[in-house]
């Protein structure tokens, strides 16, 4: 039977002899590690230790974008901020093809998921932030996308409503109430356009963090981007209203020792979080026909998810008309 996806082709021993290819010797195992849109492996040496080995996505990013990633992490990681940046080869190789598949090589960075329970944690994880987006803004991207309404939100609408995905008598409320909020997003995220945009991580949630004893080191740069510093700050808050404003206050008192934020960036959160939502969605839809997808993500395509997106979407509705949070510089 034909491969019904590109990644069917990417066997064990394709894996293994794609890092061997690199001119590093592996012992022969493996560990599939928790990653859709790419795939990811730790890979143990044949000397002991292990490299990571990520496998972007076929027909995704090119190579001049996945190297302005690379270079953006090295760039980091030669001002020490605590990165996991790809592993250099030979004339600064850091992108590699086997059998037509693009990989990099990273080193093997143990550590746990944050919990941020503590103020010192979240003021220590903004001073980290305030020096990655003093690198970010002392430079630009070229082939990387920006944050746009357009591309994360008017997109990721007409995408799902073209695939005959939503239930049928879901769709009319879906989409009156998609026309609602991206009328409403053009509103709300006018002042994204006079705020200042620069190289991001881009995707800063808790998963993208590992804790060590030396503190937070930010991994996978798949979705770094250009945007604004809150961008890389909202996803990092959570629970209640309270909850959000001492995380926010610890955050930006550490964020602040090394960059100056403008509170005017926090009214666009919940604008971020809609347009989040829009595209998780819409993500989704797009990569269905990747076995991994409906695996993973059984309750997707389910009229229980869609009833879910619908009242979720209306809660969103009236989260844009509240107060943004409340930070004192």
């Amino acid at each position: 039977m034909p491969s019904s996806h590109p990644y069917d082709k990417l066997t064990p021993d394709t894996i293994l002899d794609a890092v061997e290819a690199c001119g590093i010797p592996c012992s022969g195992s493996l560990l599939a590690l928790n990653s859709y849109e790419n795939r990811v492996y730790r890979i143990e040496k044949e000397d002991g230790g292990y490299v990571a080995a990520k496998f972007y996505r076929p027909d995704r990013w090119g190579d001049d974008t996945i190297t302005e990633e690379h270079q953006f992490a090295l760039e980091l990681s030669e001002h020490e901020i605590p990165i996991v940046a790809p592993m250099v080869f030979a004339k600064d190789r850091t992108i590699h093809i086997h059998e037509g598949f693009r990989l990099a090589l990273f080193p093997w960075q143990p550590g746990r998921a944050p919990e941020l329970n503590h103020s010192e944690d979240r003021k220590l994880l903004g001073r980290y932030l305030g020096r990655l987006h003093t690198v970010g803004a002392s430079g630009s991207f070229t082939h990387r996308i920006s944050l746009t309404l357009e591309g994360f939100g008017k997109q990721s609408v007409k995408y799902l409503l073209s695939q005959n995905i939503i239930p049928d008598y879901l769709e009319t409320a879906y989409r009156s109430l998609a026309e609602l909020l991206l009328a409403r997003l053009n509103e709300t995220l006018l002042p994204l356009q006079n705020s200042q945009r620069f190289r991001l991580h881009g995707d800063c949630h808790l998963s993208n963090i590992l804790w060590t004893e030396t503190g937070p080191h930010f991994v996978d740069l798949d979705d770094c981007l250009t945007g604004p510093a809150i961008q890389d700050i909202w996803m990092l808050l959570s629970g209640s209203r309270d909850d959000q404003q001492r995380q926010l206050a610890d955050l930006l008192q550490g964020y602040t020792q090394f960059r100056d934020f403008d509170p005017r960036e926090l009214q666009l959160i919940e604008s971020l979080r809609t347009l989040r939502m829009l595209n998780y969605s819409a993500w989704l839809a797009r990569r269905w026909q990747d076995p991994a997808f409906p695996r993973n993500f059984p309750w997707f395509n389910t009229i229980k998810y869609w009833e879910e997106q619908v009242l979720a979407l209306r809660e969103q509705q009236a989260a844009l008309e509240e107060p943004p949070l409340l930070w004192q510089p």
